[in-house]
Protein backbone atom coordinates (compact mmCIF):
# COMPACT_ATOMS: atom_id res chain seq x y z
CA UNK A 1 0.00 0.00 0.00
CA UNK A 2 1.41 3.37 -0.98
CA UNK A 3 0.11 6.91 -1.09
CA UNK A 4 -1.23 7.66 -4.56
CA UNK A 5 -2.58 11.20 -4.15
CA UNK A 6 -4.37 13.63 -1.89
CA UNK A 7 -7.82 14.97 -2.69
CA UNK A 8 -8.67 18.65 -2.50
CA UNK A 9 -12.28 19.88 -2.51
CA UNK A 10 -12.99 23.08 -4.41
CA UNK A 11 -15.80 24.96 -6.08
CA UNK A 12 -13.86 25.78 -9.26
CA UNK A 13 -11.13 23.37 -10.38
CA UNK A 14 -9.36 25.75 -12.78
CA UNK A 15 -9.22 28.48 -10.13
CA UNK A 16 -8.01 26.04 -7.46
CA UNK A 17 -5.26 24.71 -9.72
CA UNK A 18 -4.16 28.25 -10.56
CA UNK A 19 -3.90 29.09 -6.86
CA UNK A 20 -2.09 25.80 -6.17
CA UNK A 21 0.43 26.60 -8.92
CA UNK A 22 1.43 29.77 -7.04
CA UNK A 23 3.11 27.45 -4.52
CA UNK A 24 3.92 24.29 -6.49
CA UNK A 25 5.31 23.45 -9.91
CA UNK A 26 2.81 21.43 -11.94
CA UNK A 27 4.43 19.07 -14.43
CA UNK A 28 1.28 17.40 -15.75
CA UNK A 29 -2.44 18.06 -15.59
CA UNK A 30 -5.20 15.74 -16.73
CA UNK A 31 -8.31 16.97 -18.45
CA UNK A 32 -11.14 18.00 -16.18
CA UNK A 33 -13.67 15.20 -16.42
CA UNK A 34 -17.10 14.52 -15.01
CA UNK A 35 -17.43 11.08 -13.44
CA UNK A 36 -21.09 10.10 -13.27
CA UNK A 37 -20.46 7.34 -10.72
CA UNK A 38 -18.61 9.77 -8.43
CA UNK A 39 -21.02 12.60 -9.32
CA UNK A 40 -18.13 15.04 -9.45
CA UNK A 41 -15.80 16.99 -11.71
CA UNK A 42 -12.23 15.76 -11.27
CA UNK A 43 -8.71 16.64 -12.35
CA UNK A 44 -5.40 15.04 -11.39
CA UNK A 45 -2.17 17.01 -11.37
CA UNK A 46 1.41 15.86 -10.83
CA UNK A 47 3.95 18.15 -9.22
CA UNK A 48 7.72 18.30 -9.51
CA UNK A 49 8.00 16.95 -5.95
CA UNK A 50 6.19 13.74 -6.86
CA UNK A 51 3.02 14.76 -5.05
CA UNK A 52 -0.13 13.99 -7.02
CA UNK A 53 -3.25 16.00 -6.21
CA UNK A 54 -6.82 15.31 -7.27
CA UNK A 55 -9.09 18.34 -7.40
CA UNK A 56 -12.77 17.56 -6.82
CA UNK A 57 -15.75 19.84 -7.35
CA UNK A 58 -19.44 19.15 -7.26
CA UNK A 59 -22.33 18.51 -4.96
CA UNK A 60 -20.56 15.84 -2.88
CA UNK A 61 -17.96 18.36 -1.66
CA UNK A 62 -20.02 21.56 -1.73
CA UNK A 63 -20.80 21.52 2.02
CA UNK A 64 -17.11 21.17 2.86
CA UNK A 65 -16.14 24.00 0.54
CA UNK A 66 -18.83 26.28 2.03
CA UNK A 67 -17.30 25.63 5.47
CA UNK A 68 -13.82 26.48 4.13
CA UNK A 69 -12.62 22.87 4.33
CA UNK A 70 -10.55 21.95 1.31
CA UNK A 71 -8.64 18.86 2.40
CA UNK A 72 -10.86 15.96 1.33
CA UNK A 73 -9.01 12.64 1.40
CA UNK A 74 -5.79 10.70 1.10
CA UNK A 75 -5.69 7.92 -1.48
CA UNK A 76 -3.74 4.71 -1.12
CA UNK A 77 -3.02 2.41 -4.05
CA UNK A 78 -3.55 -1.23 -3.00
CA UNK A 79 -2.91 -4.63 -4.54
CA UNK A 80 -6.20 -6.23 -3.49
CA UNK A 81 -9.04 -3.78 -3.03
CA UNK A 82 -11.56 -6.08 -1.37
CA UNK A 83 -9.15 -7.62 1.12
CA UNK A 84 -7.89 -4.14 2.05
CA UNK A 85 -11.46 -2.95 2.57
CA UNK A 86 -12.13 -6.02 4.73
CA UNK A 87 -8.99 -5.35 6.81
CA UNK A 88 -9.98 -1.72 7.39
CA UNK A 89 -13.54 -2.70 8.34
CA UNK A 90 -12.18 -5.26 10.83
CA UNK A 91 -10.21 -2.41 12.46
CA UNK A 92 -13.35 -0.28 12.85
CA UNK A 93 -13.36 1.77 9.64
CA UNK A 94 -16.71 2.69 8.11
CA UNK A 95 -17.37 2.07 4.42
CA UNK A 96 -18.62 5.33 2.89
CA UNK A 97 -18.78 4.27 -0.76
CA UNK A 98 -18.79 0.75 -2.18
CA UNK A 99 -16.10 -0.02 -4.75
CA UNK A 100 -16.82 1.36 -8.20
CA UNK A 101 -14.92 2.23 -11.35
CA UNK A 102 -13.23 5.63 -11.46
CA UNK A 103 -12.98 7.29 -14.87
CA UNK A 104 -10.04 9.47 -13.81
CA UNK A 105 -8.01 6.35 -13.01
CA UNK A 106 -8.63 4.38 -16.21
CA UNK A 107 -11.70 2.69 -14.68
CA UNK A 108 -9.74 1.07 -11.87
CA UNK A 109 -11.97 0.52 -8.86
CA UNK A 110 -11.99 2.83 -5.85
CA UNK A 111 -13.73 2.74 -2.48
CA UNK A 112 -14.01 5.38 0.24
CA UNK A 113 -13.78 4.66 3.96
CA UNK A 114 -13.84 6.78 7.07
CA UNK A 115 -11.06 6.03 9.55
CA UNK A 116 -9.87 7.72 12.74
CA UNK A 117 -7.78 10.26 10.82
CA UNK A 118 -10.38 11.12 8.17
CA UNK A 119 -11.59 10.02 4.78
CA UNK A 120 -9.46 7.67 2.72
CA UNK A 121 -9.79 6.42 -0.81
CA UNK A 122 -8.47 3.01 -1.78
CA UNK A 123 -7.45 2.63 -5.43
CA UNK A 124 -6.97 -0.79 -6.98
CA UNK A 125 -3.60 -1.28 -8.71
Amino acid sequence: MKIHHIGIACSDIEEAIQEFSDYHTIVRKSEIIFDTLQNAKLCLINTDTGLDVEFISGEQVSKLVKKGINYYHICYEVDDLQSTIDNYLAQGAKLISESKEAVLFENRKVAFLYVSYGLIELLEK
